[in-house]
Parts: structure tokens; C-alpha cells; sequence
């Protein structure tokens, strides 16, 4: 886990997010919507990654749907940098844009394969005044960043590996210089192997640029490895938030116990215990939630 010693104290942070509720219509003849978010409250400084973790269906994307003007608020507030998120023009959107970004689940969806790396590192800064050229010299920096050969530039994302995609997505999302990453299930779908490489990379890259992360994942373990802080997310309600250590450690509410036992562990060991303790739970009738 990062040091969180080294996170720099600021007088405000740098998103807020308060009292937050999120509506989704329902779809169909007279079909129910649907609350994702209840007034949902936490903080994010510059310099830090706050993880929110949950289980499917707990409303924890929608957090970052709504910093990322996907999904609108019902009510509560949004802030970035004291900016009201809810009160921004498309125009005010598009000028905030390269200080907001965002790294998802799938990099092969988000990355068009019709592009070389060259040209989807080059787009972004394209599209707000970098001119070709300056452009250009960038994409080695950036793949050096991520720990890829000057060489992927000319290639394309279908022959690339999943945790090499995911690179090229941070790279990506690194191409403005962003003060806010918004980290969507990033190591979801990567083996456990390349899920600590890229989360150390992630680490790497916020202590040489101080780049934020909104750490999105359903994994507690994965949570603990990045965050200074957490937030448990369910049925979009925060049931427990905390320094890291105290939060994955020594959790207090029974949803955050069995994320920690439903987390899988590298180690054999551990993993036999959380299946034993699983059992035990599972045999006694023990409602954890």
C-alpha cells in the first residue's frame, strides 16, 4: 500500500463529493427506476487514491460516471477543485477534460482497433492544441512511462497482451497530464500476476507525477495493495470508510468481513483459511450482510 505519510496535507480537496444520489430510469411500459446512489459523501485530496470497493450492482461506477459527466445526480453536489461538476457547460466540460481522466475495466473495448498506439497517444493531445510534431515526441515518454518499447508506437492493440493494453490505456489517460485519474475496475480482468504489475506501475506513476486516483473494485485485496483510503460501497450506500489498513484489516461491518473472505490470495494459505472460514459461515447459517 502506498505510504500515506507521504501524501501532502492541502487546505481542500480536490474532488468532493456530497450527499450524492443517483437515479437511473426504468426502460419499458411503466418500469420502476432505479436508486443507485443515496446520498453518498467522500473526499478525495490531491496527491492520494481513495479505493471505493463493493460487489456488483453496489453503485460504485455511478460514482465515477457522475465525475465524468456519464451519468447524472439526482441531487447532492460534485465538486473538482471547488468547481461545481453539475453546473459546468459543455463547453466548461471540454476545457476540464484533460485534468479528469479515466482508465476502465476493458482497454481492448476503449482502445480503437483501427489505430496504431501511435495515433490513439496522439489523439488526445491533438484534439486540444498539441500540434503533430510535439505530439509525436511525446508518445516515446509516454510509453516509457508505462514500461513499453518505443516500437509498440507503430503496432496495434489487438497485439498486444491484456496487462500491455492496460498500459497503453494509462498512457492514454497520462497524455494530458491529468491531476484526476478515475481508475474503473482497472485490474479486473488481468491475472494476478500482471494485476501487481500494473498496480505498482500505477503507484510508480503517482509518486513521480502526484496524480489523484478514484480507485474503482470489487476486490479488497486489490483495494488495500493502492489505496490510502477506502470506502465500502453497498446497495449504494458507504457502510464503512476509513484509513486503509484499519478499514481491509480489522473491518468492523459484516459486508466488508465478507468481501475480505471472498477475496482471492495468492498466498495458498490464506486462501485455504478464507474458504474455511467461507464453509464455516456458510454451515452455521451466518448472515454476513
Amino acid at each position: 500500500m502506498p505510504d500515506a505519510s507521504q501524501t501532502p496535507s492541502i487546505p481542500a480537496s480536490l474532488l468532493a463529493v456530497d450527499d450524492l444520489v443517483v437515479d437511473y430510469p426504468g426502460s419499458g411500459f411503466r418500469k420502476k427506476g432505479h436508486r443507485a446512489l443515496h446520498g453518498v459523501s467522500l473526499a478525495v485530496s490531491a496527491h492520494e487514491t481513495f479505493g471505493i470497493v463493493g460487489e456488483s450492482g453496489s453503485g460504485k461506477s455511478t460514482i465515477g460516471k457522475v465525475v465524468l459527466g456519464l451519468a447524472t445526480a439526482t441531487s447532492g453536489r460534485v465538486s473538482y477543485d471547488g468547481t461545481n461538476l453539475a453546473t459546468l457547460t459543455p463547453a466548461g466540460r471540454r476545457r476540464l477534460a484533460p485534468e479528469i481522466q479515466a482508465v476502465f475495466q476493458d482497454p481492448l473495448s476503449s482502445l480503437n482497433p483501427a489505430l496504431s498506439i501511435e495515433d490513439i497517444l496522439t489523439e488526445p493531445l491533438t484534439t486540444n492544441g498539441v500540434s503533430r510534431t510535439d505530439a509525436r515526441h511525446r508518445v516515446g515518454s509516454l510509453l516509457d512511462t508505462v514500461g513499453l518499447p518505443a516500437g509498440s508506437a507503430q503496432r496495434f492493440a489487438s497485439e498486444f497482451s491484456g496487462g500491455q493494453r492496460q498500459r497503453i490505456a494509462i498512457a492514454r489517460a497520462l497524455a494530458l497530464k491529468p491531476r484526476l485519474i478515475i481508475c474503473d475496475e482497472p485490474v479486473s480482468a488481468l491475472d494476478l500476476s500482471t494485476q501487481v504489475r500494473v498496480l505498482d506501475l500505477l503507484v510508480d506513476i503517482q509518486r513521480e507525477t502526484g496524480v489523484a486516483y478514484l480507485f474503482i473494485t470489487h476486490d479488497l485485496d486489490v483495494v488495500r495493495y493502492i489505496s490510502h483510503r477506502v470506502a465500502v460501497l453497498r446497495g449504494g450506500r458507504i457502510v464503512e470508510t476509513g484509513e486503509t489498513d484499519a478499514v481491509t484489516l480489522e473491518p468492523q461491518h459484516p459486508y466488508t468481513r465478507r468481501l475480505m473472505l471472498a477475496s482471492p490470495a495468492t498466498d495458498p494459505v490464506v486462501q485455504a483459511e478464507r474458504r474455511r472460514l467461507r464453509h464455516l459461515a456458510a454451515a452455521d447459517n451466518l448472515v454476513l450482510d
